[in-house]
């Protein structure tokens, strides 16, 4: 049995870019000593816009463009990347089908035991794939690991925690 750690877009402009903030760059080393000590897959995504972003639903809905691919800002940041050890699964939206289809895989080779959520943004990106991974995998336990996720604000980042539980996700 293999437990499975997600590092959801801990991208330059999520940390001190465009939508960089105080919080998100609070919690890298946590994420870094957290990846480094996890004991098992670590999968990343890397939020991931084209330059045509601003055209888009999402482009029209947060004006600032960010992660748009090849830049800098789209860049996962260089101490976690350099712990990347698969190819990171870019995501055009929130939450990534692509990676709802990776974990199914993974749990038919070997059963996955628990799936952990770490990165950026916890009220929109952190949110939507670990409602995505619970619709996949609804018996496998799904955990947020709070100190090592950030939020648009504090106060977004704990009403998605507190949404989170009621979804029958362990907030840690």
């Amino acid at each position: 049995m293999q437990n499975i750690l997600l590092v959801i877009d801990m991208q330059n402009d999520f940390i001190d870019g465009a939508l960089g903030t105080k919080e998100a760059v609070a919690i890298v080393p946590a994420v870094k000593a957290k990846i480094e000590n996890f004991d098992g897959p670590v999968l990343f995504t890397r939020d991931t816009h084209e330059t045509c972003y601003m055209e888009t639903q999402e482009g029209k809905n947060l004006p600032v463009p960010h992660c748009i691919r090849g830049t800098d800002g789209w860049q996962i940041r260089p101490e976690l990347d350099a712990l990347r050890t698969t190819e990171a699964i870019d995501k055009p939206t929130f939450g990534s089908k692509e990676l709802g289809t990776i974990l199914t895989e993974m749990n038919e080779k070997d059963e996955i035991g628990s799936i952990t959520l770490i990165g950026l943004c916890t009220d929109i990106c952190v949110i939507s794939n670990a409602m995505l991974v619970k619709a996949f995998l609804p018996e496998v336990p799904i955990i947020v690991d709070s100190a090592c996720c950030a939020g648009v604000t504090p106060e977004s980042h704990e009403n998605a925690l507190k949404a989170m539980q009621v979804c029958q996700i362990k907030v840690v």
